[in-house]
Protein backbone atom coordinates (compact mmCIF):
# COMPACT_ATOMS: atom_id res chain seq x y z
CA UNK A 1 0.00 0.00 0.00
CA UNK A 2 1.11 3.41 -0.90
CA UNK A 3 0.73 6.27 1.57
CA UNK A 4 0.76 10.00 1.84
CA UNK A 5 2.99 11.07 4.72
CA UNK A 6 -0.27 12.23 6.88
CA UNK A 7 0.91 14.28 9.15
CA UNK A 8 2.65 16.96 7.15
CA UNK A 9 -1.01 18.18 6.61
CA UNK A 10 -0.93 18.78 9.97
CA UNK A 11 2.67 20.80 10.73
CA UNK A 12 1.88 22.90 7.57
CA UNK A 13 -1.95 24.08 8.89
CA UNK A 14 -0.11 24.48 12.46
CA UNK A 15 3.27 26.34 11.95
CA UNK A 16 3.97 29.49 9.59
CA UNK A 17 6.93 30.47 8.24
CA UNK A 18 7.75 31.95 11.19
CA UNK A 19 7.52 28.78 13.26
CA UNK A 20 10.23 27.24 11.30
CA UNK A 21 12.73 26.29 13.97
CA UNK A 22 16.07 26.23 13.01
CA UNK A 23 19.48 24.40 14.33
CA UNK A 24 21.56 25.57 11.89
CA UNK A 25 23.99 28.14 11.95
CA UNK A 26 22.97 31.49 9.62
CA UNK A 27 24.91 31.04 6.37
CA UNK A 28 27.84 32.95 5.98
CA UNK A 29 28.51 35.80 3.32
CA UNK A 30 30.64 37.40 1.70
CA UNK A 31 31.67 41.57 2.61
CA UNK A 32 31.32 43.60 -0.20
CA UNK A 33 31.80 47.24 -0.41
CA UNK A 34 28.72 49.46 -0.45
CA UNK A 35 29.67 52.45 -3.12
CA UNK A 36 29.38 50.08 -6.60
CA UNK A 37 26.02 49.09 -5.03
CA UNK A 38 24.33 52.39 -4.78
CA UNK A 39 24.44 53.53 -8.21
CA UNK A 40 22.41 50.27 -8.87
CA UNK A 41 20.21 50.22 -6.18
CA UNK A 42 19.21 53.58 -7.44
CA UNK A 43 18.41 52.95 -10.84
CA UNK A 44 16.16 50.33 -9.70
CA UNK A 45 14.44 52.92 -7.58
CA UNK A 46 14.24 55.27 -9.98
CA UNK A 47 12.90 52.81 -12.76
CA UNK A 48 10.63 51.63 -10.00
CA UNK A 49 8.91 55.35 -9.32
CA UNK A 50 8.74 55.89 -13.04
CA UNK A 51 6.30 52.93 -13.34
CA UNK A 52 4.57 53.56 -10.40
CA UNK A 53 4.05 56.91 -11.55
CA UNK A 54 3.03 56.14 -15.05
CA UNK A 55 0.67 53.15 -13.55
CA UNK A 56 0.01 53.78 -9.90
CA UNK A 57 -2.48 51.01 -10.39
CA UNK A 58 -0.06 48.36 -11.16
CA UNK A 59 -0.57 45.52 -9.25
CA UNK A 60 2.08 43.61 -7.67
CA UNK A 61 1.93 40.61 -10.03
CA UNK A 62 2.56 42.99 -12.65
CA UNK A 63 5.48 44.59 -11.40
CA UNK A 64 7.28 41.14 -10.92
CA UNK A 65 6.71 40.67 -14.11
CA UNK A 66 8.03 43.55 -15.28
CA UNK A 67 11.26 43.12 -12.94
CA UNK A 68 11.77 39.66 -14.78
CA UNK A 69 10.71 37.71 -11.63
CA UNK A 70 7.65 35.79 -12.91
CA UNK A 71 9.37 34.03 -15.73
CA UNK A 72 8.94 30.17 -15.80
CA UNK A 73 11.91 28.41 -15.63
CA UNK A 74 10.25 25.60 -18.84
CA UNK A 75 7.34 25.55 -20.70
CA UNK A 76 4.02 24.15 -19.08
CA UNK A 77 3.61 20.71 -20.20
CA UNK A 78 0.59 19.89 -22.10
CA UNK A 79 -2.32 17.73 -20.23
CA UNK A 80 -2.76 14.81 -22.56
CA UNK A 81 -5.97 13.65 -24.25
CA UNK A 82 -8.21 11.05 -22.42
CA UNK A 83 -9.27 12.46 -19.21
CA UNK A 84 -8.42 9.71 -16.27
CA UNK A 85 -9.03 10.52 -12.55
CA UNK A 86 -6.83 12.80 -10.16
CA UNK A 87 -6.53 14.74 -6.96
CA UNK A 88 -4.73 17.49 -5.79
CA UNK A 89 -3.80 17.12 -2.14
CA UNK A 90 -5.15 21.06 -1.29
CA UNK A 91 -6.43 23.81 -3.00
CA UNK A 92 -6.10 27.30 -2.95
CA UNK A 93 -8.56 28.88 -1.02
CA UNK A 94 -11.88 29.17 -2.96
CA UNK A 95 -11.44 25.92 -4.32
CA UNK A 96 -9.80 26.87 -7.61
CA UNK A 97 -5.83 26.52 -8.07
CA UNK A 98 -4.02 23.57 -6.67
CA UNK A 99 -1.40 24.34 -3.63
CA UNK A 100 1.99 23.06 -5.36
CA UNK A 101 5.12 24.63 -6.04
CA UNK A 102 6.61 28.01 -7.56
CA UNK A 103 7.11 27.01 -11.37
CA UNK A 104 9.75 30.07 -11.92
CA UNK A 105 11.85 28.39 -8.73
CA UNK A 106 13.98 25.08 -9.74
CA UNK A 107 13.22 22.57 -6.85
CA UNK A 108 16.06 21.66 -4.96
CA UNK A 109 16.61 17.96 -3.66
CA UNK A 110 19.15 16.21 -1.75
CA UNK A 111 18.90 12.22 -1.18
CA UNK A 112 20.14 10.28 1.94
CA UNK A 113 21.19 6.78 0.49
CA UNK A 114 21.58 5.08 3.79
CA UNK A 115 19.70 1.82 3.78
CA UNK A 116 18.86 2.40 0.09
CA UNK A 117 19.67 -0.04 -2.98
CA UNK A 118 22.91 -0.06 -4.94
CA UNK A 119 21.44 1.58 -7.75
CA UNK A 120 19.89 4.61 -5.54
CA UNK A 121 21.74 6.84 -8.00
CA UNK A 122 19.87 5.55 -11.00
CA UNK A 123 16.23 5.17 -9.35
CA UNK A 124 16.30 8.57 -8.18
CA UNK A 125 17.72 9.92 -11.39
CA UNK A 126 14.91 8.11 -13.34
CA UNK A 127 12.14 8.95 -11.54
CA UNK A 128 13.08 12.95 -11.35
CA UNK A 129 13.00 12.89 -15.02
CA UNK A 130 9.75 11.45 -14.71
CA UNK A 131 7.91 14.13 -12.79
CA UNK A 132 10.13 16.83 -14.63
CA UNK A 133 8.67 15.93 -18.02
CA UNK A 134 5.38 15.31 -16.51
CA UNK A 135 5.02 18.39 -14.79
CA UNK A 136 7.35 21.27 -16.91
CA UNK A 137 9.14 21.61 -13.04
CA UNK A 138 12.98 22.33 -13.00
CA UNK A 139 14.64 20.07 -10.21
CA UNK A 140 17.94 20.75 -8.96
CA UNK A 141 20.24 18.05 -7.32
CA UNK A 142 21.90 19.32 -4.10
CA UNK A 143 24.01 16.00 -3.47
CA UNK A 144 23.92 13.69 -0.84
CA UNK A 145 22.91 14.76 2.86
CA UNK A 146 22.61 13.13 6.50
CA UNK A 147 19.53 15.03 6.82
CA UNK A 148 16.06 12.61 7.80
CA UNK A 149 13.80 14.93 8.29
CA UNK A 150 10.54 12.15 7.42
CA UNK A 151 11.79 10.87 11.37
CA UNK A 152 12.09 14.40 13.16
CA UNK A 153 9.87 17.19 11.52
CA UNK A 154 9.89 18.68 8.04
CA UNK A 155 9.85 21.65 9.56
CA UNK A 156 13.41 21.35 11.15
CA UNK A 157 16.29 23.38 9.05
CA UNK A 158 17.26 21.06 6.31
CA UNK A 159 20.03 20.78 3.47
CA UNK A 160 17.63 21.17 0.51
CA UNK A 161 14.08 21.57 0.62
CA UNK A 162 13.06 18.20 -0.27
CA UNK A 163 14.73 15.12 0.74
CA UNK A 164 14.45 11.36 -0.56
CA UNK A 165 16.08 8.61 1.35
CA UNK A 166 15.36 5.29 2.91
CA UNK A 167 13.94 3.78 6.52
CA UNK A 168 12.74 1.32 8.74
CA UNK A 169 9.48 1.53 10.35
CA UNK A 170 11.64 1.07 13.74
CA UNK A 171 12.64 4.42 12.32
CA UNK A 172 9.45 5.81 11.21
CA UNK A 173 6.21 3.64 12.33
CA UNK A 174 4.02 4.67 10.07
CA UNK A 175 6.02 2.31 7.58
CA UNK A 176 4.81 -0.76 9.67
CA UNK A 177 2.81 -3.56 7.48
CA UNK A 178 2.34 -3.23 3.81
CA UNK A 179 3.38 0.43 3.77
CA UNK A 180 5.94 0.93 1.39
CA UNK A 181 6.61 4.43 1.05
CA UNK A 182 5.20 7.99 2.37
CA UNK A 183 5.74 11.30 0.91
CA UNK A 184 4.34 14.68 1.63
CA UNK A 185 5.44 18.43 1.72
CA UNK A 186 4.79 21.82 3.60
CA UNK A 187 2.51 24.38 2.82
CA UNK A 188 3.44 28.05 3.64
CA UNK A 189 1.52 31.42 2.33
CA UNK A 190 3.96 32.54 -0.28
CA UNK A 191 1.93 35.54 -0.65
CA UNK A 192 -1.07 37.31 0.60
CA UNK A 193 -3.44 34.47 0.09
CA UNK A 194 -2.14 32.10 -1.78
CA UNK A 195 0.01 28.60 -0.73
CA UNK A 196 2.57 27.02 -2.12
CA UNK A 197 4.88 23.99 -1.00
CA UNK A 198 8.65 25.03 0.22
CA UNK A 199 9.31 21.74 2.08
CA UNK A 200 8.97 17.83 1.05
CA UNK A 201 9.98 14.24 2.18
CA UNK A 202 10.06 10.71 0.90
CA UNK A 203 10.72 7.81 2.80
CA UNK A 204 10.73 4.22 1.13
CA UNK A 205 10.62 1.34 3.20
CA UNK A 206 13.60 -0.89 3.66
CA UNK A 207 11.56 -3.49 3.34
CA UNK A 208 10.93 -3.42 -0.17
CA UNK A 209 14.63 -4.15 -1.06
CA UNK A 210 14.22 -7.58 0.22
CA UNK A 211 10.69 -8.04 -1.27
CA UNK A 212 11.93 -6.74 -4.87
CA UNK A 213 15.33 -8.49 -4.19
CA UNK A 214 16.31 -11.68 -7.38
CA UNK A 215 13.02 -10.02 -9.35
CA UNK A 216 14.01 -9.11 -12.79
CA UNK A 217 11.50 -5.72 -12.78
CA UNK A 218 12.95 -4.54 -9.62
CA UNK A 219 13.78 -0.75 -11.10
CA UNK A 220 11.29 -0.56 -12.14
CA UNK A 221 8.97 -1.49 -9.14
CA UNK A 222 11.27 0.89 -7.25
CA UNK A 223 11.47 3.54 -9.18
CA UNK A 224 7.37 3.95 -9.52
CA UNK A 225 6.74 3.58 -5.99
CA UNK A 226 9.47 6.74 -5.69
CA UNK A 227 7.24 8.35 -8.87
CA UNK A 228 4.69 7.78 -6.21
CA UNK A 229 5.64 9.80 -3.77
CA UNK A 230 7.06 12.63 -5.43
CA UNK A 231 3.79 12.96 -6.81
CA UNK A 232 2.48 13.45 -3.61
CA UNK A 233 5.50 15.73 -2.52
CA UNK A 234 4.20 18.10 -5.68
CA UNK A 235 0.97 18.05 -4.25
CA UNK A 236 -1.30 15.15 -5.84
CA UNK A 237 -3.29 13.00 -3.83
CA UNK A 238 -4.97 9.23 -4.02
CA UNK A 239 -7.35 8.18 -6.26
CA UNK A 240 -9.93 5.61 -6.15
CA UNK A 241 -8.93 4.16 -10.02
CA UNK A 242 -6.58 1.25 -9.60
CA UNK A 243 -5.77 2.08 -13.02
CA UNK A 244 -3.60 5.16 -12.13
CA UNK A 245 -0.18 4.82 -10.27
CA UNK A 246 -1.79 7.49 -7.54
CA UNK A 247 -3.98 4.64 -6.63
CA UNK A 248 -3.48 4.13 -2.90
CA UNK A 249 -2.60 0.27 -3.61
CA UNK A 250 0.27 -0.93 -5.41
CA UNK A 251 -1.42 -3.43 -8.08
CA UNK A 252 1.21 -3.65 -10.54
CA UNK A 253 1.55 -0.08 -12.20
CA UNK A 254 4.84 1.02 -13.24
CA UNK A 255 4.31 4.08 -15.04
CA UNK A 256 1.68 6.99 -15.01
CA UNK A 257 -1.95 6.82 -15.79
CA UNK A 258 -4.26 9.14 -18.33
CA UNK A 259 -5.45 10.99 -14.91
CA UNK A 260 -2.08 11.26 -13.28
CA UNK A 261 -0.33 12.85 -16.41
CA UNK A 262 -3.27 15.43 -16.15
CA UNK A 263 -2.98 16.63 -12.69
CA UNK A 264 0.69 16.39 -12.60
CA UNK A 265 0.58 18.72 -15.69
CA UNK A 266 -1.92 21.10 -13.71
CA UNK A 267 0.44 21.11 -10.68
CA UNK A 268 3.03 22.32 -13.04
CA UNK A 269 1.06 24.82 -15.19
CA UNK A 270 0.55 27.57 -12.14
CA UNK A 271 1.50 31.26 -12.30
CA UNK A 272 4.62 32.24 -10.75
CA UNK A 273 4.55 32.58 -6.80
Amino acid sequence: MLRRLEELDRVDREHGLGAMPSSAPPPRRRRRQLGPVLPGLGIVLALLAAVMLRDPGMSGDRLRSLFGLDDRLSSAVEAPAGGGQYRFERTQAGGGQPVTWNPCRPIRYAVNPDGGPDDWQEIVDASVDNVTEATGFVFEYAGTTDDRPFADDLLRSQEAPVVIGWASDDEVPELAGDVAGLGGGVAIETRPGRLGYVRGAVALDTDLLDLLDGQSDAFVQHRALLDHELAHVLGLGHVDDPSELMYADNLGQTGFGPGDLTGLAALGAVPCG
